[in-house]
């Protein structure tokens, strides 16, 4: 297994966190019986990544566990070996690219590896965005921001229609108001012609922030402007990191060589038989009634 992040060189970096916003933190976990343990790395990042306001990390931590135990579809099939991941491996690029862009934020990028709808399924591949960034949120601990790449080139609309509402309105709001990270711009690239119905899809599900930072590129002359093609694997001229098929032996690498991080993962549930106040109704806020309509796909 791969070595977390070293808390005190989290302090070190960032003067903005402080020992004792930690501590206050988790002296208030420890009064939530229905939490499980939690590391002081995991305080680290939901603090940092709430902007160091205790009460919000504190509303992040509730989110984050909770929703791990509601969402079993997504949250408790996360082995490395599981058949639906190592598909999800085969089908999409999930990678952190080594250079950080122009403003210092880390990129991610995401592209499709096998272009077969057959082997598409949006319940995998989102399972397995959430693997990949957690396990490099716990390795690398807090950055400043991250932004988000994703070429769609070779998306189908066969694509779209495994697209899958339910599993996007738990995960979309699991990013928005759990994941300890600090999100900060999507661009999306070698966009489809049926982009205009995924967002129709998509904005009944996000808040205005996370809205705002979806950037739909019609050209990558555009993109170049914001990220120069430097930035980017080799196979878009970029000097700075690897060859996609290298990227992906690499994401390969990294999720099968944690198998004992994403087992610990799966233990880090709440106890609801333990829960001292009535949680908020997770079921109603992620239900599905009156929110999609039947798109014309045609």
């Amino acid at each position: 297994m791969s070595i977390l992040a070293d808390v005190n060189k989290e302090y070190s970096k960032d003067a903005k966190l402080k020992k004792d916003d930690i501590e206050s933190l988790r002296m208030w976990a420890e009064k939530q019986p229905h939490l499980p343990n939690i590391s002081e790395l995991q305080y680290i990042l939901f603090l940092q990544s709430c902007y160091y306001s205790n009460e919000q990390a504190k509303q992040a931590i509730e989110n984050y566990f909770t929703l791990r135990s509601v969402c079993k579809d997504i949250f408790c099939n996360g082995k490395s070996n599981d058949r639906g991941i190592q598909m999800a491996l085969d089908v999409g690029l999930i990678s952190f690219l080594p250079k950080p862009a122009p403003n210092g934020n880390k990129i991610v990028f995401m592209r499709l590896l096998d272009t077969n709808t057959d082997k598409y399924i949006f319940l995998d591949q989102t399972r397995l965005f959430d693997m990949v960034v957690t396990l490099v949120m716990h390795l690398n601990g807090t950055n400043e921001g991250i932004n988000m790449i994703m070429d769609m080139d070779g998306a189908t609309l066969g694509h779209f229609l495994k697209f899958n509402p339910s599993v996007a309105k738990k995960y979309l709001f699991y990013l928005q108001e759990a994941l300890p990270i600090r999100l900060k711009e999507i661009h999306l690239i070698t966009v489809p012609s049926w982009i205009d119905k995924l967002m129709t899809l998509l904005k009944p599900l996000l808040k205005k922030e996370l809205l705002d930072m979806i950037h739909i590129h019609s050209n990558l002359d555009s993109f170049h402007k914001v990220l120069p093609k430097e930035y980017l694997p080799k196979d878009y001229g970029g000097n700075g990191s690897e060859a996609v098929t290298t990227l992906a032996e690499q994401m390969r690498s990294l999720v099968e060589n944690n198998s004992e991080f994403f087992q610990y993962q799966q233990q880090q549930v709440t106890d609801e038989s333990k829960r001292i106040e009535k949680s908020k109704d997770y079921s109603e806020i992620l239900g599905l009634e009156g929110t999609f309509k039947k798109l014309d796909v045609d």
